[in-house]
């Protein structure tokens, strides 16, 4: 559905010349859920205008649904639409139904097709009674859903999403992916989602690209990934404080262990690359007379994934 092959974007000032993108190439399948990651200035929100035709590439070639993306023409921009990040698709000072029957006007589609389908789906998503509210009264999880109620009408193959659940609180945020979630069971649409939110790709995306420094340093799944960084993680609480020879004992049986302290106690933590590491740090136990109170499993995310790819630490992570 998304062909980008070889894609450069530079930018140029009277003193400098900053390359933001860098032979950029992927593809998505029809279908396919994918999210875009990457830290503040990787070249995200640049690739995203460029595939909606925004702004133009130096070099490279893209096709939307087996269609070039060329800047004069616009035909391959019909398979699209999109949901900026920072609130850019609304008029704040029309109605939710004048903003969709206004946005949807644009492209071509009467008044009575909008309104056989809009309403439907502002009962589906609890917005049937704010359709004559003012966007701008509106909370901003409520105007984020108003935003991507026009780009679902348009009806497009591809459904592109720039940080949809960027500044909401958190029941907001809450909405918005179960939201989003209901969208990709319901709607056999292409999407691609830039966001920060790694819980938001996670729950929606089967796979990720992760840009960094104008390069796509990873193309995956999602369950390669958390694979890929499947170590085991533990905390151990005690249930009296240690001294500092049983301290200094089990912070140096590993690098990657820790001793915190909490509120409850002193807790020890080690991330175990082996299965059977585990048998080992529990005999240093017995050997240093140490009662375990309790043990917790700490769960791999998302997050931590990307920031240990991030930081070039793909092949020996340590979460």
């Amino acid at each position: 559905m998304i062909n980008v092959k070889n894609v450069q974007k530079s930018y140029k000032s009277k003193q400098s010349k900053v390359d933001v993108l860098h032979d950029i190439s992927f593809s998505i399948k029809k279908g396919e859920v994918v999210g875009l990651l990457g830290s503040n200035g990787a070249g995200k929100t640049t690739l995203i205008k460029i595939l909606c035709n925004l702004i133009e590439a130096d070099e490279g070639e893209i096709s939307i649904h087996d269609t070039r993306l060329i800047h004069p023409d616009k035909q391959a921009i019909r398979y699209v639409s999109s949901v900026l990040e920072g609130n850019r698709n609304l008029y704040w000072r029309l109605t939710v139904k004048e903003n969709v029957e206004y946005f949807l006007g644009i492209r071509g589609v009467g008044k009575k097709k909008i309104e056989r389908k809009l309403l439907p789906l502002l009962r589906k998503f609890n917005l049937y009674e704010k359709k004559d509210e003012l966007v701008k009264n509106l909370s901003r999880g409520m105007q984020q859903k108003v935003a991507i109620i026009v780009a679902l009408m348009l009806d497009t193959e591809v459904l592109i999403l720039d940080e949809p659940t960027l500044g909401l609180d958190v029941q907001s945020n809450i909405e918005i992916i179960d939201f989003l979630l209901e969208i990709v069971k319901s709607e056999s649409k292409t999407i691609l989602i830039s966001s920060h939110d790694m819980k938001l790709i996670e729950k929606l995306c089967s796979r990720v690209l992760i840009i960094n420094d104008g390069k796509i340093v990873k193309d995956e799944s999602v369950n390669v990934l958390l694979r890929l960084f499947d170590v085991k993680s533990y905390k151990f609480r005690f249930n009296e404080p240690l001294s500092e020879h049983q301290q200094l004992s089990l912070t140096t049986f590993s690098d990657h262990s820790s001793i915190v302290s909490s509120i409850e106690g002193e807790l020890f933590k080690i991330t175990l690359t082996k299965n059977e590491d585990f048998y080992e740090v529990m005999e240093i136990f017995k050997k240093l007379h140490i009662s375990v109170d309790s043990i917790e499993r700490d769960q791999i995310d998302f997050e931590k994934v990307f920031l240990n790819i991030i930081r070039g630490n793909q092949e020996h992570a340590v979460i």
